[in-house]
């Protein structure tokens, strides 16, 4: 799991990609995990900093459960704008 930041001047609202390779399994399993990363994300929202944001998901992030995959992206999302965890 992996996120980038690139900061943006101003208080516009963050902006969130997703990049989930075919590695990850066929169009439903990544459809699906695009999904939960969505869902999390939202979650996030307030807690964002302005600016844009790519979530990168490898091989595991298919397997994993909600709660593990949530404290990873918080986690990568915290480290990618330097905060402190949400």
């Amino acid at each position: 799991m992996s996120v980038t930041w690139v900061a943006a001047a101003g208080a516009h609202p963050p902006r969130v990609a997703y990049a989930v390779g075919r590695d990850v399994g066929g169009s439903v399993a990544r459809n699906r995990l695009r999904r939960r990363l969505r869902a999390i994300v939202a979650e996030l929202g307030p807690d964002l900093a302005p600016g844009a944001y790519l979530v990168g998901a490898g091989p595991d992030a298919g397997v994993r459960s909600h709660d593990d995959l949530r404290a990873l992206v918080h986690d990568a999302a915290a480290e990618a704008s330097g905060s402190e965890r949400p």
